[in-house]
């Protein structure tokens, strides 16, 4: 989390591969993280005492994921605004969770940079996940301010995958670390992963497992395992769910060739090694509609 991430993206592929390339090769990622508790959500929502917010610098074709970092900070550097709306919500930002709003938003060529602060007396004795749960609701107020950003909730029945318990109980590894140890951000919690280099996180629960593995599946994945607590997970990559082909005359890339690999396991086979089963069903799910947005003004 205290080191930027970004890559160099061929922007003639646009949004739907720029995002999907970072995940599936880059590694950890700050996707995890859970949304605070329901007495931070009641309260007036709480704001970041500094902020920037400027254009992300033309020519410049660098991609940086939101990242929430020790002592109050979020930054990010040159991403779409979906991305960080995405984050803010803690969504799979390439889920079918989030939709509306204008097509800018998911283009690669308006992008922004981003730096905040909060009082950092305001996030004094708070683990790491109700950390993560206000400087969310901050990152939300910042929208709302910055770029009128309004967001209508909605519930609907659809096809999903359901993550349960397998057969033969679970073979997931309890971490090592507890809650208080995740203050360091070099001890790994809390973090996501891809299906290019599979997920490798010192300490993630099942909900956060959840949020970043539907970045990677063609419909909604919810957690129904009833597992509590934080776990070490490792695991290979997977073969995407969701095949994008390559424009027409581009030759395949290196992780595309890999991707195809006919011994690289599926999705569901990662889960059965961790004694998981997946399984397609229907259920209610939250959907959030952008509404309304705008681009900023100024600073």
């Amino acid at each position: 989390m205290k080191n930027p991430i970004g890559h160099k993206l061929n922007f003639g592929r646009k949004l739907p591969l720029a995002p999907a390339a970072l995940l599936a090769v880059a590694g950890p990622l700050v996707i995890g993280l859970m949304n605070g508790p329901a007495l931070l959500r009641a309260q007036s929502p709480p704001a970041f005492e500094v902020a920037s917010v400027k254009p992300h610098k033309p020519g410049d074709r660098h991609f940086g994921f939101p990242q929430f970092l020790p002592g109050g900070r979020f930054t990010v550097a040159g991403a779409p605004l979906q991305i960080v709306i995405a984050v803010a919500y803690n969504l799979p930002f390439q889920g079918t969770q989030l939709s509306g709003g204008p097509e800018w938003i998911r283009s690669m060529d308006s992008l922004y940079d981003i730096e905040a602060k909060a009082d950092a007396d305001a996030l004094k004795g708070l683990s790491s996940k109700d950390y993560a749960g206000k400087m969310r609701l901050m990152l939300q107020a910042l929208l709302a301010e910055r770029f009128k950003l309004t967001i209508r909730r909605d519930i609907k029945e659809q096809p999903v995958y359901v993550l349960a318990v397998g057969k033969n109980g679970p073979k997931l590894q309890k971490s090592k670390l507890e809650e208080k140890d995740c203050a360091d951000p070099a001890n790994q919690c809390h973090f996501g992963g891809g299906q290019g280099r599979g997920i490798h996180v010192k300490a993630f629960d099942m909900a956060e497992l959840v949020v970043s593995v539907s970045n990677f599946t063609d419909r909604p994945l919810i957690d129904r395992t009833g597992l509590t607590g934080l776990y070490d997970i490792d695991t290979e990559g997977w073969v995407p769910m969701r095949q994008r082909p390559a424009p027409p005359g581009d030759d395949p890339t290196p992780e595309s060739i890999a991707m195809a690999d006919p011994a690289r396991p599926t999705l569901y086979m990662i889960f059965e090694k961790l004694g998981l089963k997946m399984e397609s069903s229907k259920a209610p799910v939250e959907l959030f509609v952008i509404d309304h947005v705008e681009k900023p003004t100024g600073n």
